[in-house]
């Protein structure tokens, strides 16, 4: 399996009550494919896996499945502090015919590069399924560094990283000393760094709001290969990029679809909503991002 192109991380919709809004959730799913994505992510932090039961998880994942199809290829994390229960996701999505898993470090607990590998080796026994590492020690506290590259590697099933450190040396070592792991970008604002080093997708959180301008970037950097091209719709981009990455992200992810039309609802608790003020400064800045990058992809711009 070969991982291409833009790779959503869907949100969770909620109803006012706080439960999952199925009928929402299946909207989300169809604008994402009809926006030509080319792969969902379920369970991901922008899903709000930290704030579900893991029956809930796997219903999520299997739900998916009923209404993706094989349209687009569906990617199911694993993210779990327990290797149990990281293993008990991979069977499950092995179970509804995932076309891949995604395997994280393990928050909280702090493991050795070996026993970190030991973790992802055990998901993947469970699954024999193809693999996108994610790699983002912001949030796991822990890093997969070389030791570790080099025994998960050895599994065929390895076959991507999504890489969310924001440390491009660490681009660079992955582009030239692991080759045979495709690079994914995880870190928005490095986007156009990650594709001129040979990454050819992107999991991104705002392509649940704006898939049309995430994908009209890796279309020209990637498809067309015009760093020109790209590098305007990135400029044009950035605005948002930072916006998001200003501390309350996932509720921003859900506020974007709200602006879309998508009726997400809040996020679950620990995180709380935006309040009026940050939801008119996003709603302004989605509004720039969507007419400037509409004017550069329509060839008006030829600067």
């Amino acid at each position: 399996m070969k991982f291409e192109g833009i790779y959503t991380p869907a949100v969770t919709p909620y109803t006012p009550d706080g439960e999952i809004d199925w009928s929402v959730y299946s909207e989300v799913l169809e604008s994402l494919i009809e926006a030509n994505v080319h792969g969902i992510i379920i369970g991901g932090s922008t899903g709000e896996y930290y704030a579900q039961t893991g029956e809930e998880r796997t219903e999520l994942a299997a739900y998916a499945k009923d209404v993706i199809g094989n349209r687009v290829q569906l990617i199911v994390s694993t993210g779990a502090i327990r290797t149990e229960d990281a293993v008990h996701y991979a069977k499950e999505a092995k179970a509804i015919k995932a076309d891949a898993i995604l395997v994280t470090s393990p928050p909280y607990a702090l493991p050795t590069s070996q026993e970190n590998a030991h973790h992802a080796l055990a998901i993947d026994r469970a699954a024999d399924l193809p693999i996108m590492l994610y790699n983002y020690p912001g949030r796991m506290s822990v890093s997969m560094d070389e030791d570790y590259l080099a025994r998960v590697s050895k599994s065929k099933n390895v076959v991507a990283i999504k890489e969310s450190s924001g440390d491009m040396a660490r681009v660079h070592l992955l582009a030239r000393e692991f080759p045979h792991i495709a690079l994914s970008c995880g870190w928005d604002d490095q986007a156009l760094e990650f594709f001129a080093w040979g990454a050819r997708s992107w999991v991104c959180a705002g392509s649940n709001f704006l898939p049309k301008e995430h994908v009209a970037l890796y279309q020209a950097c990637v498809i067309e290969k015009n760093f020109d091209k790209g590098r305007q719709i990135m400029s044009a981009m950035m605005p948002l990029m930072n916006a998001l990455d200003a501390g309350k992200f996932v509720q921003s992810i859900k506020f974007g679809c709200e602006v879309s039309g998508l009726k997400v609802g809040d996020v679950r608790l620990p995180l709380l909503a935006l309040d009026p003020e940050e939801k008119h400064a996003l709603q302004t800045i989605i509004a720039t991002v969507k007419r400037t990058v509409a004017h550069i992809t329509s060839g008006a711009n030829h600067d």
